[in-house]
């Protein structure tokens, strides 16, 4: 078998990946920045981000059913075409300044729309482009890319930013237009066999096939609770992370190098993520993860400054791609080829649901509480998991 460093087709499929990555990177950036010059309003940027999180909650379920009924290939290069003519709408807008505060919303909530049924296609696509035997190595390589590029995402994302006002929007259009031609010069299947077209009225009765045997399988069922519970933290977690930051003094450039850490820990996570996954079982790999979490996510509140917090958010963040693998392996392993895009999408709709929800919940936390307070109470639900997954038998003696 031909090692996956040489392999052609996922040299190809992963690098327009990390290229359209960084292009979002930088216009999520430009995003934040021209809403709040446009409305001087930081809720008003968080609103046109937030767009790309609900679409995944109202769409998720019917993208999953579309990329189990669709011809998966063409399917992602038509959402990384749609993506690039949003982007250079945007940056045409700009250019003519022509653009209006509800374009910025239209673009943001049909790019979530387009992203969502794209990670669909390609989630449900890889195991059969790889193979079984190296979906986890192809899983871990793709998280370290990914979050390699987290790690100075920010500072691109910025010096793009310095070009001009329409300059993150142009190099976000060719990096999408660059992923679809990646995609097309790919010849690996993307699926069994192309599925033939089904009645548009069988939608509805396809997602529920798909969610029902989700839920009959009562491992992955428990993982994927656990990881919505776990993202109820994770997003509460980000606004805690911050206010901590400002509540010792950080700047807006520390507060970012705090995040880089945790990147930095994600990425020595990814690193990892085969070997362990191989080595361990998939039970004591999630319990270990939580009750890591459990111990170290508290001490945000007693860290002292940003250097402590970058120390703790590095040292938080490397588990939980060892674990992300091995979870999202298994679940592609054992999940029927034609179902795959279906139970990704019922999987990513609760965790991205849990991300939004908690990140709503911990501004009321913060708000009622403030942030030591609040970190300490996510510390307690973060214990409450762990014990949850120790002592739940399925959870705990679940093997790859």
């Amino acid at each position: 078998m031909i090692p996956l460093r040489r392999d052609r087709n996922f040299t190809l499929l992963l690098s327009g990946r990390v290229i359209s990555s960084a292009g979002d990177h930088i216009q999520d950036f430009a995003f934040l920045l021209l809403v709040l010059a446009m409305t001087g309003s930081s809720g008003q940027s968080g609103f046109v981000l937030g767009l790309n999180t609900a679409s995944y909650l109202l769409f998720g379920l019917v993208a999953g059913a579309l990329a189990d009924r669709w011809d998966r290939r063409r399917t992602m290069i038509w959402c990384e075409l749609g993506r690039a003519a949003l982007a250079g709408g945007v940056a045409l807008a700009l250019w003519l300044d022509r653009l209006t505060l509800p374009h910025l919303y239209a673009v943001a909530a049909l790019a979530g729309v387009l992203t969502t049924l794209f990670e669909a296609a390609g989630t449900a696509a890889l195991p059969s482009i790889v193979g079984p035997d190296r979906l986890t190595r192809a899983l871990g390589v793709t998280q370290g890319a990914l979050n390699t590029l987290r790690v100075g995402g920010a500072s691109i994302a910025a010096l793009v930013h310095e070009l001009g006002r329409t300059a993150p929007f142009v190099v976000n259009a060719v990096s999408f237009v660059a992923s679809a031609a990646a995609l097309r010069l790919m010849r690996a299947p993307f699926q069994d066999e192309r599925p033939a077209a089904a009645p548009a009225g069988r939608v509805t009765a396809e997602i529920r096939e798909g969610v029902g045997w989700l839920w009959r399988q009562p491992v992955i069922r428990l993982f994927a609770l656990v990881q919505t519970g776990d993202n109820l933290r994770y997003g509460a977690g980000y606004l805690v992370i911050v206010t901590l930051a400002q509540g010792v003094g950080a700047t807006s450039v520390q507060i970012g190098l705090i995040f880089s850490g945790a990147a930095v820990g994600a990425l020595a996570g990814s690193l990892l993520a085969e070997r362990a996954a191989r080595r361990f079982p998939l039970g004591a790999i999630a319990v270990t993860m939580l009750w890591v979490e459990a111990l170290l996510f508290p001490l945000y509140a007693v860290a002292p400054g940003p250097l402590a917090l970058g120390l703790v958010a590095a040292a938080e963040s490397v588990i939980a791609p060892i674990c992300a693998v091995a979870i999202t392996t298994h679940r592609l392993t054992v999940t029927p080829e034609p179902l795959r895009g279906r139970t990704s999408a019922a999987v990513q709709t609760l965790t991205m649901g849990a991300l939004s929800i908690g990140t709503m919940l911990g501004g009321a936390m913060i708000a009622a509480l403030g942030p030591r307070a609040t970190t300490l109470a996510l510390g307690g639900w973060l214990v409450l998991l762990a014990l949850f997954a120790t002592t739940n038998r399925h959870l705990r003696t679940a093997a790859p």
